[in-house]
């Protein structure tokens, strides 16, 4: 279903049946509802945006099912998010995908993670190992530096 078609389903349903719609859609779709999805029930206009714009970057995607949730695993791994994780690794099974790549992604997502941490710490290292704090704070020089550092 296109974007226009989509929004005039909404405005014929209105907002709290076509929230349901969406909800049961996602469950056909997907075998469950997540979480996050169930507890924005209660607010059909935000799960409503939500689902529009979780549609809209997946129409204009060139990347098939399998990929996209190859990288879901990814992405959820990297964050820690164990929900999402547990939730996009049974997606992933359900539309095929083996165990060994899905163990990939989690392996390439902790290797990436553990990167970002040591590219921002040692950056962050090579930044203040050239800082004083003590000639920062005073006008003047610090016991260990004879003159003023500008």
């Amino acid at each position: 279903m296109g974007f226009e078609n989509e929004l005039d389903a909404i405005l014929v349903k209105g907002k709290e049946k076509a929230a349901r719609d969406i909800l049961k859609s996602v469950e056909d779709a997907y075998g469950e509802v997540p979480y996050v999805f169930q507890f924005m029930e209660d607010s059909p206009e935000i799960l409503i945006t939500k689902v529009l714009h979780n549609n809209a970057i997946q129409r204009s995607s060139t990347l098939d099912a399998r990929t996209t949730e190859l990288i879901s695993v990814a992405v959820s791994a990297a964050m820690r998010c164990s929900h999402c994780l547990k939730l996009h690794i049974r997606i992933a099974s359900n539309l095929g995908v083996p165990d060994d790549q899905i163990a990939a992604a989690v392996f390439l997502a902790g290797n990436l993670a553990s990167a970002s941490v040591l590219a921002t710490a040692t950056r962050h290292l090579d930044e203040e190992r050239d800082v004083c704090r003590a000639c920062e704070i005073g006008a003047g020089a610090c016991e260990i530096h004879s003159e003023k550092r500008d």
